[in-house]
């Protein structure tokens, strides 16, 4: 793996006021009016937001070189990929409380907003903990091994997920929640007392899911790349252009029948590949007395690159040739005849 780079607090902080900036853009372009957002509007904010991780990424090949351009690109599509899967629970949580279409844009918006501050701590703690511990890299591989195992076998767990357990429940518990919405709010005051509105715990539900994927995501990009600038940029505009994701694939999503199986080998590689690094890095007195395990080999990014591009390219066409071939043998089986009513006679008896 490539060196962290020397990030000056200067970019840092022009990076995030960077980042903050196309949120409140969105904020105030999209949320001045609420309306139910179109696939067209969908699509051109996504083309912004890629083309935004693009520039970004051309700016780290110029400044940084070719490796550090590398480990970004590929942690961005990493997480992106990662990002998709979690549609699945959001729009479990849409349709669970029953969002209006029109709010649904603030929620995820808010939600992720919420995301980004919890997952900033998580790189700052992870970033710090790499390079200071280097067994945390056997964690992390082995967290990414047992996920890309449940990604595998586990296919159905994404329709277990009960988005009213948890803390969900606990807010309930604590403070009364109004039965219906009242537009975006997310309080309100009812016969003298302060309520909390559905709204609110359908946010809360959103950045929580979104908290419990970092576990995997995070240790994932930590596997391609432990400069925590990189880290965050790559997470950042991943989760960003999520939202209009979103509304952009909508039920197309439910076609990428073998996501699942591609998120197994991206994971399952990237965590073989966080153990060979371990290895590399060892501390361990255990392992080979101790000393670092020179002979394994290391995988650069750009190789990790073009593994996890083909698997995704390799699922997604799977994917959309198993859909077709299955609605083409449903609209082959005839439908079934009706029951034939009964006689007349016979209904009077």
């Amino acid at each position: 793996m490539p060196p962290p780079l020397s990030v000056p607090a200067w970019l840092w902080a022009v990076t995030i006021a960077a980042l903050l900036g196309l949120i409140l853009v969105d904020l105030i372009v999209v949320n001045r009016r609420p309306h139910k957002v179109t696939v067209a509007e969908s699509a051109r904010w996504i083309a912004v937001y890629i083309g935004c991780a693009v520039a970004f990424g051309a700016g780290v090949w110029i400044f940084g070189g070719p490796d550090e351009a590398a480990s970004y690109i590929t942690g961005y599509i990493t997480e992106y990929t990662l990002s998709v899967d979690n549609l699945f629970i959001f729009m479990l949580i849409m349709a669970n409380f029953a969002v209006p279409a029109i709010h649904q844009h603030r929620v995820l918006l808010i939600g992720i907003m919420m995301a980004l501050v919890m997952r900033g701590i998580f790189i700052g703690v992870g970033a710090q903990a790499v390079q200071r511990f280097s067994w945390i890299f056997w964690i992390f591989g082995g967290i990414l091994i047992y996920t890309a195992w449940k990604f595998a076998f586990n296919n159905n767990d994404d329709d277990e997920y009960d988005p009213n357990g948890g803390v969900v429940r606990l807010v309930r518990k604590l403070f009364p929640v109004t039965d219906g919405y009242h537009d975006a709010r997310l309080t309100i005051k009812q016969d003298g007392r302060r309520m909390l509105t559905p709204m609110f715990i359908v946010i809360i539900a959103i950045g929580g899911a979104d908290l419990v994927f970092a576990v995997d995501s995070i240790p994932a990009i930590f596997g391609i790349t432990q400069d925590a600038y990189l880290v965050f940029a790559a997470n950042a505009f991943a989760l960003m252009g999520l939202r209009q994701l979103y509304f952009l694939l909508g039920g197309l999503v439910d076609k990428l029948v073998y996501l699942s199986y591609g998120l197994a080998v991206i994971l399952g590689f990237i965590g073989v590949k966080l153990v060979l690094h371990a290895l590399h890095e060892n501390e361990l007195p255990f392992i080979n007395g101790g000393e670092h395990v020179t002979w394994v080999p290391e995988i650069n990014n750009w190789v990790s690159l073009a593994i996890i591009v083909s698997v995704l390219a390799v699922t997604t066409v799977a994917s959309l040739l198993k859909s077709r071939r299955d609605e083409r043998r449903a609209a082959a089986v005839p439908p079934a005849p009706e029951p034939l009513s009964e006689p007349a006679d016979q209904a009077r008896n």
